[in-house]
């Protein structure tokens, strides 16, 4: 199977790296809309263009399915997006929940702490869905410097640091932080450690696991190259996908 990826910017590559390290496809096609993002700050409607241009960017490529790997979009574009394109499109809000609820040693009486963008928090998906589940003790907090910071590549030093103080600073130690936008797993060992080693769930192994139990995933490739592509400066973005480890 040939993949298609689709992310506002960076974060979608750590989507990518799980699933390009799973064997289960054949080729991946990254695309970034980095001359637009972050897609969290703006509204439904603008959200909702951007991600019906990207259809027809992949309407026109040779993959055979495509994964939206932006949260924001998921939650306020994927109905369209699948309305419009030629082949399936799968979002993460749906494996992130799954991943949740399959955790081990994780109970309903967890305290659960979702993360994301302004968007994503207000449309209130994440906090329906989990308690939905049966969850009782859910914190959903939108953080939205969280995206120019790993846009920046800062993951670790003090702006980081004073950006944890300034989010996390009053709240209770989760048992959980959902990472409820893709591009959070680049700093997700930090917020693990501010958090005093709390699980965390992020996109890109839910996704796996999801597509692994809805999808034929039975064939297997010794390697699955990706091709990389930005709306603006992809050799940063090539840059990114060096760090996060994926073979490009």
């Amino acid at each position: 199977m040939k993949l298609g990826i689709f992310d506002s910017g960076v974060g979608g590559l750590t989507v990518a790296r799980s699933l390009q390290r799973s064997g289960c496809f054949s080729e991946l096609l990254y695309y970034g809309d980095t001359a637009r993002v972050p897609y969290g700050s703006k509204d439904a409607n603008t959200v909702t263009r951007y991600a019906l241009e990207a259809v027809e960017f992949f309407n026109g490529a040779n993959v055979d399915a495509l994964v939206v790997a932006c949260n924001t979009v998921s939650v306020v574009a994927l109905e369209q997006m699948q309305r419009y394109s030629n082949k399936p499109v799968y979002g993460v809000l749906e494996p992130g929940v799954l991943a949740l609820q399959q955790m081990p040693g994780i109970t309903q009486d967890a305290r659960v702490l979702v993360i994301a963008t302004r968007s994503t928090i207000a449309s209130g998906e994440y906090q329906q869905r989990i308690n939905a589940l049966g969850f009782h003790r859910v914190e959903a907090m939108a953080t939205p410097l969280f995206v120019p910071i790993v846009e920046e590549e800062l993951y670790d030093g003090p702006i980081l640091t004073e950006t944890f103080k300034h989010y996390f600073g009053g709240l209770m130690r989760p048992d959980v932080v959902l990472l409820g936008c893709t591009h959070f797993p680049l700093i997700d060992t930090a917020i693990s450690a501010y958090f005093g080693g709390a699980k965390t769930i992020h996109s890109g192994e839910a996704m796996l696991h999801w597509m692994e139990q809805r999808l034929d995933l039975t064939a297997r490739f010794d390697n699955t190259p990706i091709q990389i592509m930005a709306s603006e400066n992809v050799e940063a973005v090539k840059r990114v996908a060096a760090r996060w480890q994926l073979q490009v």
